[in-house]
């Protein structure tokens, strides 16, 4: 179908549209103004993952395209936690961890969107601002007459905890009113029109909507994207290895590159509409490419969506790196890097080095991992769980640690 607004058009072009209210009038509406539209972050880690890469995508889209991002952080709702998705209430934080939290977030916006004051800059807002101060019987009196228990109950977030016999606590419940709150308030404070979140948010979306309606009588718009997974069934953004971060300190941009080459075949058109930019007949040709010359799709996958995230230089490098990993040339300076303190280089457990590189959590997956012929010093096979690494494992200095054929790491003696 074809849309009159840029914007619309590149959402649904690119698969990120789920599900919109009344998009006919989103899309007059994004033809002919600068559209203020916004998505929620609650501050639960202190950095995003890839599984809030079509969000923040998609306020990338929104700005390439004349339109004006709110990035909300929740230092608010955090306090609260967000029940969708979850069987169980999400773990209090203190007041100084979400805080922390927050700062890590922020560091991901930088590097997608333009933030200032211009007409379509980004700007970066948090909802603790209103949400702190609210008063309990006047939020109630103002805004709890607008809000039906029958129609909350079957909301997905509520309804899927109850179906499992899993306990939702009144503070998760309230979650919905408060996220429907901010949407009243940004468009009262920053004439935001539109909200967007993942498919799971579709209820809290429409809840804002109808309350805004109600208090202001102002029409504003919801849209969401699909719930991405890959062809295998495996939820975005986590790897055999744990959460694929955004920020560097928390995930290399070597280890980023190298989520992206490790793409299922299957998936390979799809995550490059959605993560990268490359124009769509680009996209289509590099999809239908198949058997061994899918692999070169999969390397422009790495090197576009790495290069959003950490820079063209961090991209070239990590594929640099991945060449020489895996012609078999031995060490390579650009994996990620643990030191050893001075000494420990001498008699090292091969246990203790696959926990200090991080491909083992304890000394029996670590036993387990060597006992499977997956750990190698220097890309050679270890089978002795009492093998202990020496001075001479070193070369310069360094020991290449290796777990299966997709992850390395470097030992660096001190």
């Amino acid at each position: 179908m074809t849309y009159k607004s840029d914007l619309i058009q590149h959402y649904t072009d690119r698969g990120y549209i789920h599900q919109a209210t009344n998009i006919e009038a989103l899309d007059d509406a994004a033809s002919t103004k600068v559209l203020p539209a916004y998505i929620g972050f609650d501050c639960t880690a202190d950095s995003l993952h890839v599984g809030s890469l079509v969000q923040i995508m998609m306020l990338r889209i929104l700005q390439k395209t004349g339109h004006k991002p709110i990035v909300l952080m929740g230092g608010g709702t955090t306090k609260v936690g967000d029940p969708s998705g979850k069987d169980t209430a999400r773990p209090l934080l203190s007041d100084q961890d979400i805080e922390a939290n927050k700062n890590g977030i922020k560091k991901v916006f930088e590097k997608y969107l333009k933030f200032g004051d211009g007409p379509t800059d980004a700007i970066m807002v948090d909802n603790a601002d209103w949400l702190d101060t609210l008063g309990y019987i006047r939020f109630l009196r103002d805004f709890g007459p607008h809000f039906s228990i029958n129609r909350m109950m079957g909301m997905d977030s509520v309804k899927l905890r109850l179906d499992r016999e899993q306990p939702l606590s009144f503070l998760e419940f309230n979650y919905a009113i408060l996220q429907a709150y901010d949407f009243l308030e940004l468009r009262r404070r920053y004439g935001c029109l539109l909200q967007m979140g993942g498919s799971d948010q579709w209820g809290n979306i429409v809840t804002g909507i109808d309350l805004t309606r109600r208090v202001d009588a102002q029409e504003i718009f919801g849209l969401t994207s699909p719930l991405i997974t890959t062809a295998s069934g495996a939820k975005m953004g986590k790897s055999a290895d744990g959460a694929v971060w955004l920020n560097d300190d928390k995930l290399s941009a070597f280890d980023f590159w190298q989520f992206w080459r490790n793409t299922e075949d299957a998936d390979v058109a799809r995550f490059l509409a959605l993560f990268t930019e490359l124009p769509m007949d680009e996209v289509n040709r590099l999809g239908a490419l198949e058997g061994a010359d899918i692999n070169e799709a999969k390397i422009i996958l790495a090197n576009e969506a790495t290069s959003l995230c950490h820079g063209t230089e961090a991209a070239a490098h990590a594929m640099q790196t991945a060449q020489q990993t895996f012609a078999g040339s031995g060490v390579s300076d650009g994996l990620p890097q643990f030191d050893l303190a001075a000494g420990r280089a001498e008699a090292l457990d091969m246990v203790e080095a696959l926990k200090i590189v991080g491909f083992a959590a304890s000394n029996g997956e670590a036993r387990r991992l060597i006992r499977g012929g997956g750990a190698r010093v220097n890309d050679v096979a270890i089978n002795d769980e009492n093998m202990q690494l020496t001075l001479s494992d070193f070369i310069d200095g360094k020991a290449k640690i290796s777990a299966g054929k997709k992850r390395h790491a470097m030992l660096v003696a001190g």
